[in-house]
């Protein structure tokens, strides 16, 4: 029997007026029809391509894992590389029950304090930034999710370190950054982080990077190492400029309504293979950063630097401004900010 779900995801895909992601959705509601012994479906899609590391966590654990420990109960279908839309799309679709799950960069839609993690040097490396998602304190942000509609079993890192590229020149001083057209995520953060340097933000979708920089509709942008890569950034850039000035959460969010429908036992099981998946993912991610950044490298037209040690202080200095403006908005607080740096450094904090 179709549930409403999965008239929903017909619906909805249809008012988009896309005839490839309505024949698409067809096939997707078709196949509800057979699922056999499957009593739920958890459709999941990102943005990123299949090869990239988070699409091949949710390939290589989490689905395996999930469909084995359910006895098949529960079934996963994956979609990635944006074919079901992008990353703001397919927000919606979980939000709405359309689709069951997505990790993406429109995490404060679930929950505005996951914006914490994404404060430029909010911690310092690898070890802080997996302390952190990992505790308590990350605990209840996800636990808040709720309260918009979200069932957020576990949340990881967003696949590293975020480095900057661009066509104009080498950055080694904020000052290196001012006027430079620099393509940055919808999100806030990164608008008022962009903003601080100097630059001059320009939002756009990943999937539309490439083609800007080639066309010089921006000058620049930064992500994850693992994102230049997959989307082949490197190709259409000349100055590679790496200072891990900050990271991001990468929590797996789940519409809580089909969360709540599941038996508890499945319930169970979907939060303990959530929990592992964003676990390996980080694992991997950590793995294969410093290959992304040397592969990257050898892109023959690439110039590559390092900002570290002192020369970072003036970019720390430079966006001061932006965890006061977090604050002033009412999204977050000082404490809030200097709790989660002291969990991350392994500090014991205060209930």
């Amino acid at each position: 029997m179709r549930s409403r779900y999965d008239n929903r995801f017909v619906f909805l895909t249809f008012l988009k007026g896309k005839g490839l992601l309505f024949g698409l959705f067809f096939i997707l509601t078709v196949s509800c029809a057979k699922r056999d012994s499957a009593e739920v479906v958890f459709r999941y899609a990102n943005e990123q391509p299949e090869a990239a590391l988070r699409s091949q966590s949710m390939i290589k654990f989490f689905k395996e894992q999930l469909e084995e420990r359910s006895n098949g109960r529960i079934k996963v279908e994956l979609f990635f590389g944006g074919v079901l839309g992008n990353e703001r799309e397919l927000m919606d679709f979980v939000q709405t029950g359309v689709l069951q799950g997505t990790r993406g960069g429109f995490f404060a839609d679930a929950n505005p304090k996951f914006i914490l993690f994404t404060l430029p040097f909010l911690v310092d490396d690898w070890d802080q930034a997996q302390r952190l998602v990992q505790s308590d304190f990350t605990r209840k942000i996800n636990e808040g999710a709720r309260e918009w509609g979200f069932h957020v079993p576990a949340t990881g890192i967003s696949q590293g370190f975020r480095a900057h590229t661009n066509n104009k020149k080498p950055i080694r001083h904020p000052d290196d950054l001012k006027g430079l057209k620099m393509r940055v995520p919808s999100q806030e953060v990164y608008v008022q982080t962009s903003k601080a340097f100097g630059a001059n933000p320009q939002e756009l979708p990943y999937v539309e990077v490439y083609q800007a920089l080639q066309t010089g509709v921006v000058d620049g942008q930064d992500n994850a190492p693992s994102n230049i890569w997959d989307f082949k950034i490197h190709e259409v850039s000349e100055y590679l400029t790496i200072t891990n000035y900050a990271t991001g959460p990468d929590p797996l969010m789940v519409n809580l309504g089909w969360y709540e429908s599941l038996p508890y036992d499945l319930k169970i099981i979907f939060d303990e293979v959530s929990r592992e998946t964003m676990e390996f993912s980080d694992r991997i991610n950590r793995e294969k950063e410093a290959e992304y950044i040397e592969k990257i490298s050898n892109s023959p037209k690439l110039e590559v630097n390092h900002v570290t040690r002192d020369d970072l202080i003036p970019f720390r200095d430079a966006v001061k401004p932006v965890y006061q403006y977090f604050e002033e908005k009412g999204i977050l607080t000082l404490d809030e900010i200097e709790k989660a740096r002291e969990v991350a450094a392994g500090k014991s904090i205060k209930p």
